[in-house]
């Protein structure tokens, strides 16, 4: 199963950097030792049973064979690489695990006949290795060692081409599915949605087709228990589609003019304390304390975790500076940004809270608790309203 990354991820490589392959990053996950581990010992005695070899031959043997599966993953990774640069769109890296992999791209396809091209390139170039690995099968003799691992090649990359096809999300047939829906709605969220809730309903059709093979003892325990890890993995990647095609799809909502909290700005050396009570008789909702030179320049935003530390009774001889985060430290967003460049600027700086601007004015504070509240409004509580006038000491600064 692949993941083609989306523009607004920001995510560090989930692995470790093992080269590039045509100019592009290519990682290894971790918890791919433990699994080509244990392909390679299992692999390594199906190889004494069968072909007569003893150890450490066997396990060599074993060994091989996943450098043979993990060259069929890569190369699968590369027909989506190739085809998505093909058409303008950057890759930014491969990470590999032994039986699956995912390629990280720049941005969205612009199109949806380029995202269907993109989607299938992979699964094409996993049918072709297929076809060569059952053509050197065929001529290979069947109990030596080429002739077992060109079969066990040609399998496994036949069931990967017509596994990935499925039509469901996040398996490559997914996004096909996906492309098809948006040429159809005119809509990729509401695409994304419809092929996330189809790899809902495949995952659910395999539970049912498991069971019953293991019932009607065609598939063993193991077999069992391997498919249906692959299909909660199917299951949440389903899910993390659904939830990811509703929040791109209220990417639009996101307005800084109206997100924006209004400042209150007190000059440096003011108490804690004082400056809590001239904010609670602020009359604006959601007023954010920050901190002013001399000549009325906002220098720092108050900190609100770090404010409500701070004892009550301490809080007439702490300086608000002493909590507050300099204005340096925070990240600007002009006004005028889209939604998705304000979702964009807030992965690419994680805070709690940024400065919108209007050129070199402040005019007011983003919380990212409010862009999650739009994003996601049925799981995030909406940012507290405080009555105007009310006392806030003690409470979120």
């Amino acid at each position: 199963m692949e993941d083609q990354g989306r523009a607004t991820r920001n995510q560090p490589p989930a692995g470790r950097p093992v080269g590039h392959v045509l100019g592009i990053p290519v990682f290894a996950n971790a918890s791919m030792l433990l699994l080509a581990g244990l392909v390679t010992v299992v692999y390594g005695n199906y190889a004494q049973s069968e072909l007569g070899l003893t150890p450490p031959w066997s396990y060599l043997v074993g060994l091989g064979f996943v450098v043979c599966l993990l060259g069929s993953v890569l190369l699968h990774e590369l027909g989506h690489a190739v085809t998505a640069r093909r058409h303008g769109i950057g890759v930014r890296r491969i990470t590999l695990e032994l039986l699956s992999g995912w390629t990280e791209m720049d941005r969205d396809a612009p199109t949806p006949r380029v995202d269907a091209l993109v989607s299938l390139a992979g699964p094409l170039v996993s049918l072709l290795l297929g076809g060569i690995a059952t053509g050197a099968a065929l001529l290979l003799p069947s109990d030596t060692v080429p002739g077992q691992i060109a079969f066990q090649l040609a399998v496994s990359n036949v069931l990967v081409a017509v596994f990935n096809v499925l039509p469901g999300l996040p398996l490559d047939g997914g996004r096909a599915l996906r492309a098809g829906m948006w040429a159809l709605l005119k809509d990729r969220n509401r695409a994304t949605v419809v092929a996330g809730w189809a790899g809902r309903v495949l995952a659910l059709l395999t539970v049912v087709v498991v069971v019953a093979l293991y019932q009607l003892r065609i598939l063993t325990v193991f077999g069992l228990v391997f498919v249906l890890l692959v299909v909660l993995t199917l299951w949440q990647g389903a899910g993390q589609s659904i939830r990811l095609g509703r929040m791109t799809g209220r990417f639009p909502l996101i307005d800084l003019n109206a997100l924006a909290r209004p400042i209150i700005a007190v000059p440096a050396g003011t108490p804690l304390g004082e400056a809590q009570r001239r904010r609670a008789e602020d009359p604006r909702p959601d007023v954010v304390l920050a901190v002013a030179d001399a000549a009325g320049i906002l220098t720092a935003l108050v900190d609100p975790v770090a404010a409500e530390r701070v004892p009550v009774d301490r809080r007439p001889w702490v300086s608000v500076e002493s909590v507050s985060r300099s204005r340096d430290a925070l990240t600007s967003l002009p006004l005028g940004l889209s939604g998705e460049q304000v979702v964009r600027a807030l992965q690419a700086h994680p805070g709690a809270q940024y400065l919108v601007t209007a050129g070199e004015d402040v005019v007011g504070v983003l919380r990212v608790a409010d862009v999650a509240a739009v994003l996601e409004p049925r799981t995030v509580p909406s940012p507290r309203k405080e009555t105007p006038g009310k006392d806030t000491r003690g409470k979120d600064s």
